[in-house]
């Protein structure tokens, strides 16, 4: 193997580590709209909606086993999400020679 596919493996395992580390510090308390919502008394007004049983709704919390696991199973997912969403993009915005007009 070369270098650059060893450091590859390696900046994808940290991180991966550190991803899936930090996110069991991530707070318990509600997020920003939730918070609003609780302090001005609407939050209960909010209608079910058709992906509310999806395995990720919720951040995961239909996974629940323990919180942690559905923890670390979200933080695993919104990685490979960014990474795929991020090659995908460089992959069609790089620029290849052969495909530059002259006109």
């Amino acid at each position: 193997m070369t270098r650059n596919t060893w450091l590859s493996i390696a900046a994808v395992v940290i991180v991966l580590a550190v991803g899936v580390g930090l996110s069991q510090f991530a707070s318990s308390q509600p997020d920003g709209l939730e918070y609003i919502a609780q302090e001005h008394g609407f939050a209960g007004a909010a209608d079910d909606h058709a992906l509310e049983d999806a395995p990720l709704a919720g951040y995961g919390e239909n996974l629940e086993r323990s919180s942690a696991t559905a923890t670390a199973v979200s933080a695993l997912v919104g990685i490979a999400a960014t990474a795929g969403l991020g090659f995908i993009v460089f992959r069609i915005a790089r620029k290849k020679p052969d495909q530059h007009s002259t006109a």
